[in-house]
């Protein structure tokens, strides 16, 4: 059973700082890339960051200089450094496990944490 644990979010004024984390059990974590979405009331889901299972890192122009992925193979977790924090930052934010081969795509989503800045 596949199975995320999300932590980190909270209320914070706008330009502090959350370390979101998200722990995964259930698949092998290191052959997946690994994503932070977030999805704010009345908005799209919106990627936001990407950590590769080779490590390569990617961020959607929003968050450049703000947002840092990482991953820690050996506790199958994903973090999201977050700095400098905006209102339009406030949302859900939510983990996703991907993995493609030629056959099948394996898609696999945490529960969320809720990131609320505001002073």
């Amino acid at each position: 059973q596949v199975q995320f644990v999300e932590s980190g979010g909270g209320l914070v004024q706008p330009g502090g700082s959350l370390r979101l984390s998200c722990a995964a059990s259930g698949i092998i974590f290191s052959t997946y890339d690994m994503n932070w979405y977030r999805q704010a009331p009345g908005k799209q889901r919106e990627l936001v960051a990407t950590v590769s299972s080779g490590g390569s890192t990617n961020y959607a122009d929003s968050v450049k200089g703000r947002f840092t992925i990482s991953r820690d193979n050996a506790k199958n977790t994903v973090y999201l450094q977050i700095n400098t924090l905006k209102p339009e930052d406030t949302a859900v934010y939510l983990c996703n496990a991907h993995r493609a081969t030629a056959r099948l795509v394996h898609d696999y989503w945490g529960q969320g944490t809720q990131v609320t800045v505001s002073s």
